[in-house]
């Protein structure tokens, strides 16, 4: 197969097989086992729900009566772009920003290698760039742009960190092998530096993308975990290597299709990334990662875990991206998909703001209007649109990253219900919903609010390794 099935050209739908998958660890035995794992991410977000439900958050007033308007927004959306019974809707992944404008860039990659590379090799390179891609998309900031040296053409926001990378990892930056410069490696890796990325990436003080160093930082230390992890990596320390760990993985054998559990690739993740992220939480001195404590949840003592929102979000989003190539090249298939959640971010944060469900209280509006303030001051940003600002660990990020996954599920299973009698049988995915419905729905309804900056309604401050 030269090409795989693409965001152009959506997989057929296969009935995976129901595997018996592992529970989470016993919080009360284990509770940095359990902060990391999957299922602590849907539940700790429920809890959090249950507070806004009552309308007893630290933050935000919840109207659930405007709930309904959300349903009818996306199922519009989803009616709009797609036919039913809305099976052609591709996996929310890293995938489509390559397709910016029409255009499926990774098939034409594909297409440029010779025959001799083989199917697998061309997995590993699609995950190479995928990793990288992925890593390097925590939000562009609000004026970055990138000129595309292919076609001459400007791209913003996640679509221009995504032709970038791609542009980049073309351009051999990623690899050290002499043979072969579409690759992503540690040596490489542990090479790159802050005016490296700025290069490849085209960040000046006329065109600054925000969180730089975050995300070179990241790459950097990304190295060192490649190296630390040969099992996973190999001893190049490429991440296209996962791939073969995937293929001999026990788990995977035993089918006769290539079943993948989730909890295993979530697993390698978890683990081989955990030195890359700057430390913000721990708890019995293990990194949480993408992990914050949240006010407005209950707790019984200083340190308890009940009182910490576990997010993960950029390994979410990287397990959701490589999935796509494993499965359109080599038909490697994922049970438990569905344990992985909807993403804690701006877009489909916004979309419950801008719809009227959340809204900021009066004195972190306040707060958050006067950090805009200080950073259009300290930036020279000139102000277009005012919009509250505030740092990624503030409370208020954290209450509304949580409200933002619990209220997905909600969308989920209403959005399924709305369309039930065109559904014909199917139900549409957590991550469908994202791709046709809420991700695009909070950037649409964002561009109709904001016209000149196209902004969400809260600004995150950020350090180039959340968003």
């Amino acid at each position: 197969m030269l090409t795989p099935n693409t965001p152009l050209s959506p997989l057929p739908s296969l009935k995976i097989p129901k595997l018996d998958l592992p529970r989470p660890p016993d919080p009360a035995l284990d509770p940095a086992g359990y902060l990391r794992s999957l299922g602590a991410i849907r539940d700790r977000a429920k809890v959090l729900l249950e507070k806004a439900e009552d309308n007893k958050l630290v933050h935000f007033d919840v109207d659930m009566n405007k709930f309904p308007n959300v349903v009818t927004f996306v199922s519009g959306l989803i009616k709009r772009d797609h036919e039913a019974p809305f099976q052609d809707i591709p996996s929310h992944g890293r995938y489509q920003h390559f397709c910016m404008g029409g255009r499926d860039r990774i098939a034409e990659l594909l297409g440029s290698w010779p025959d001799s590379v083989d199917t697998t090799e061309r997995c590993r390179r699609l995950v190479d760039l995928f990793f990288i891609s992925v890593l390097l998309d925590a939000g562009a900031g609000t004026t970055w742009t990138y000129k595309s040296a292919d076609n001459g053409k400007s791209y913003r926001r996640s679509e221009g960190i995504a032709i970038a990378s791609l542009e980049m990892f073309k351009s051999g930056i990623f690899s050290a092998s002499p043979t072969n410069k579409h690759q992503v490696d540690k040596t490489a890796l542990g090479a790159l530096s802050v005016a490296k990325i700025a290069s490849g990436m085209q960040s000046d003080p006329d065109n600054e993308i925000v969180g730089l160093e975050g995300r070179t930082e990241v790459l950097v230390k990304l190295s060192e975990a490649l190296a630390e992890h040969p099992e996973y990596f190999g001893a190049d320390g490429r991440p296209g290597n996962l791939v073969d760990y995937l293929l001999s993985h026990p788990a995977t054998q035993m089918s006769s299709i290539l079943i993948v559990p989730l909890p295993v690739l979530w697993t390698i993740l978890m683990e081989s990334l955990e030195s890359i992220w700057p430390y913000r939480t721990a708890i019995n001195g293990v990194h949480l990662g993408d992990a914050w404590t949240c006010e407005a949840l209950p707790t019984s003592g200083p340190n308890s875990w009940e009182s910490i929102l576990p997010f993960h979000k950029l390994t979410q989003w990287l397990a959701y991206s490589l999935m796509q190539p494993m499965q359109s090249l080599l038909n490697m298939y994922f049970s438990g998909a569905e344990l992985l959640t909807g993403l804690a971010e701006y877009r489909n944060g916004g979309l419950f703001v801008d719809l009227g469900v959340l809204t900021l209280k009066e004195v972190d509006m306040a707060r958050g209007l006067a950090n805009y303030s200080e950073y259009c001051k300290t930036s020279g940003l000139k102000v277009i649109e005012v919009a509250p600002m505030f740092p990624t660990s503030d409370d208020v990020i954290v209450e509304w990253r949580g409200l933002t996954i619990a209220l997905l599920d909600k969308l989920c299973e209403e959005i399924n219900l709305a369309l039930e009698s065109e559904l014909d049988g199917h139900e549409i995915t957590m991550a469908q919903l994202m791709e046709a419905g809420s991700w695009k729905g909070g950037r649409e309804i964002a561009e109709i609010n904001r016209p000149n900056t196209k902004e969400p309604p809260i600004l995150i401050e950020s350090d180039g390794t959340v968003f």
